[in-house]
């Protein structure tokens, strides 16, 4: 089975910050695992998995490479018709995110939504809370939105038919679009989108406004993998910039950050601290991943 998660990138604070997460969210939200990595070329670093309103997430300490910016938010759907306090929840979610954030949107009332804000948290991470319609359709909790802006700008549309015929358990949501009078974007772009791929569900838009960020690394989306098979097919049909791919991460056209893993991982990661030396410092050397290798080096062969 494909699954895919969020990958958070810290400095040191991962740890830290999925407590603090796990601390705004609470309903179904509880870290899961924390676990030691030796011998980085950052250092030590230390890889944690927690769960957010039921979506399964996945954060690492490793130095400070990567940066949050507002190109991959967190969105998250408060939904009336799936709790009756959907309101309060996220006017308490937005009390405790603005300790030590910035609001790029207030929360106030827009014609897209009856309550909603955009905001920046203390470690830089965005999450844009919405009071969703209950008339409307159900909406998950968490929809991880990418902002296609600068050069990728005018490519929301295309994204979101790509990574839909990339995986195969996919299918389209909703899709609004900019009118004539929405300068400076364009007509016809995508103001709002969303797609299914395999468990979670995504969002898009386009922003013809200027920004001083584009996609990173500091948020990725992890494809846990079973067989070699589906590795290498989603390593093939995903990487477009060879110099990107490192220890299975990738980027792919629109410079959109993956980890393509054996969803084995978790137990490769979970042996004594040998086993997860040799283990790490297998998979250091590859760039795609190569289960038979890290089975090798877990056991000791």
């Amino acid at each position: 089975m494909i699954s895919i998660a969020p990958h958070l990138w810290f400095d040191k604070q991962a740890r830290e910050a999925a407590e603090f997460y796990v601390s705004v969210f609470g309903l179904d939200s509880r870290v899961t695992s924390v676990t030691p990595i030796e011998g980085t070329p950052s250092g030590d670093a230390e890889l944690v998995t927690f769960t957010l309103l039921g979506q399964n997430f996945l954060a690492i300490s490793a130095g400070p490479i990567f940066t949050f910016n507002p190109s991959l938010s967190i969105m998250v759907n408060f939904d009336p018709s799936r709790t009756g306090d959907a309101r309060q929840l996220l006017d308490e979610a937005w009390e405790k995110l603005s300790q030590g954030g910035t609001p790029l949107m207030p929360l106030d009332r827009y014609p897209f939504s009856e309550r909603y804000g955009w905001i920046q948290d203390r470690y830089g991470l965005s999450w844009q809370l919405i009071l969703t319609n209950p008339a409307g359709q159900p909406r998950p909790w968490i929809v991880p939105t990418l902002l296609f802006v600068g050069e990728q700008c005018g490519r929301a549309e295309e994204a979101g038919a790509f990574y839909r015929s990339v995986f195969g358990n996919a299918e389209p949501g909703m899709i609004a679009r900019y009118g004539a009078n929405q300068p400076p974007d364009r007509q016809g772009t995508v103001m709002f989108s969303d797609f299914r791929l395999e468990n979670l569900w995504l969002a898009a838009m386009d922003s013809a406004r200027t920004h001083g960020f584009t996609f990173n690394e500091a948020v990725s989306l992890v494809v846990s993998c079973e067989t070699q098979q589906q590795i290498d097919g989603y390593w093939e049909k995903l990487s477009a910039r060879p110099e990107a791919e490192q220890c299975g991460w990738l980027k792919d056209k629109f410079g959109v950050s993956w980890q393509i893993v054996p969803s084995a991982m978790g137990r490769l990661m979970g042996g004594t601290g040998e086993q997860r030396k040799r283990v790490t410092q297998a998979f250091l050397k590859m760039k795609k991943f190569d289960i038979a290798t890290l089975e090798r080096a877990y056991r000791g062969d």
